[in-house]
């Protein structure tokens, strides 16, 4: 096996020939050969091969052939050969996503901007196209997919199925659909490889982590679905507590519990865009509120020990880790953004009030000079983390964010592992290295799952 990266042109001979250039030939060991397998994705045909005198590495692809494998465009390229006599152009990178508010210059709604950079990055060593569920034809394996043109407009161009799927539906409830389940057993039995599989909910994180004691120790006490008395006896064990949907997101729904004795039960939470804080003098009382506001979908909510983190002018600091799968198939941590909360918020979101910082920021006023080796001690944790969701996880996973909190006595927790984390934090200017940094794990990530490893390049 051997990984080059070659010019592909595109010509208008109507005969399915493969015209390769000499120093080419010579690196796939096809010199003599007069036939070789033509692969793009999931699609493979039989082509003949010339040689041409040009210098440098050269594939040039006929429009008899093009129309058959439907290669989308000329360009650089990786080319894998894989076999004697097997040439695999690419890969063919799909990125799966959607949005409630489409048009033809945003078909990605609020995503567009982010799946156009990776396929800005993409595009200069392999084919990136960007496809909603509904452009796949299962029929004949083939996807109408959005390609950059070279304007930086979108170009629709029919392919075959690609050789991996990076998944960035938005929807949780697309993802319990019927048809999405089908969908990605598809892919599956086609050996397609595709990541990442779906949402997670929090009573996910920690079944998965159940099992694994050193990075269970960095898990705050959680219980699912809760009953009153435990709710209760939490309260009383820790002070105060976070009372959260399982499957929520942007801090929405959340309630911080706190008991004070001989002052009675207070809870915190956001209504509005106003963040209320009520209290009551019996613990029934406080219950019989948070019934009369959820009812029975209070069932899905999870009690999750509180923790004194470490703060600014009063205000809670927590940490979010952006983790990436690399071209070694190794977790790394390539982005960390720090959240202020707000004045009497319950979380660290920007939209409750909350501000984004570095970490340095954040742990130079809680660490002074320990803050590089606080921030390395969670670095790893945050790493060790990733390694555990991952071997307990039946599908593959190749992004993960996490939420993390460090306390006064420097212990790291994580409260929540998201696996299609957001992007807010490379909004910070001084993050916007980490932002393109985490577009190349992605696509380095595609390419080992596509067996096009750069390591190998010769």
């Amino acid at each position: 096996m051997s990984l080059t990266v070659c010019n592909v042109h595109l010509t208008p001979n109507s005969e399915k020939i493969l015209y390769v250039s000499n120093s080419l030939l010579k690196q796939l060991k096809l010199a003599g050969k007069r036939s070789v397998r033509l692969r793009l994705g999931k699609t493979i045909i039989p082509a003949s091969v010339r040689p041409i005198q040009k210098p440098g590495k050269h594939l040039y692809v006929t429009a008899g052939l093009r129309s058959a494998v439907r290669v989308p465009k000329s360009g650089s390229v990786y080319l894998l050969n894989e076999a004697e006599g097997d040439i695999h152009i690419g890969p063919l990178i799909g990125i799966m996503s959607d949005g409630t508010s489409r048009s033809s210059s945003t078909p990605f709604g609020s995503r567009t901007g982010f799946i156009r950079q990776i396929l800005r990055t993409g595009n200069k060593k392999a084919y990136v196209f960007a496809f909603a569920p509904r452009d796949i034809n299962w029929n004949n394996d083939t996807v109408l997919g959005y390609f950059l043109g070279p304007s930086g407009g979108w170009i629709r161009r029919t392919v075959p199925l690609p050789d991996v799927v990076y998944n960035r539906l938005p929807s949780r409830r697309a993802e319990t659909s019927g048809s999405y389940n089908t969908l990605r057993e598809r892919f599956t039995r086609k050996k397609i490889p595709f990541f990442n599989w779906s949402f997670f909910n929090k009573s996910d994180v920690y079944a998965l982590l159940k099992n694994e004691l050193e990075a269970n120790q960095h898990v705050p006490e959680s219980i699912m679905n809760p009953s009153s008395d435990t709710i209760r006896t939490m309260l009383e064990r820790h002070q105060f507590a976070y009372y959260k949907p399982s499957g929520g997101s942007l801090g929405i729904g959340i309630y911080r519990l706190t008991y004070l004795p001989k002052k009675g039960f207070f809870a915190r939470y956001t209504s509005n865009g106003k963040n209320v804080l009520l209290r009551f003098r019996s613990f029934s009382s406080l219950m019989r509120m948070l019934e009369a506001r959820h009812g029975r979908s209070l069932r899905n909510y999870v009690i999750q020990q509180g923790v004194r983190l470490i703060e600014i002018d009063g205000c809670p600091i927590d940490f979010r880790f952006h983790m990436h799968k690399n071209g070694d198939n190794k977790w790394a941590v390539v982005g960390i953004g720090a959240k202020k909360a707000g004045k009497g918020s319950v979380t660290t979101h920007v939209k409750n009030g909350g501000r984004l910082m570095t970490p340095s920021q954040a742990l130079q006023r809680a660490f002074g000079e320990r803050s590089d080796e606080v921030l390395d001690k969670a670095r790893k944790i945050a790493i060790q983390l990733a390694e555990a969701i991952e071997r307990n996880h039946p599908h593959l996973i190749g992004e993960l964010g996490f939420d993390i909190g460090i306390d006064r006595d420097e212990q790291v927790w994580m409260f929540e592992a998201n696996a299609k984390p957001g992007r807010s934090i490379f909004k910070h200017p001084s993050l916007k290295n980490e932002g393109q940094a985490s577009i190349e794990h992605i696509l380095d990530h595609c390419l080992y799952l596509s067996k096009f490893r750069r390591g190998e390049i010769t």
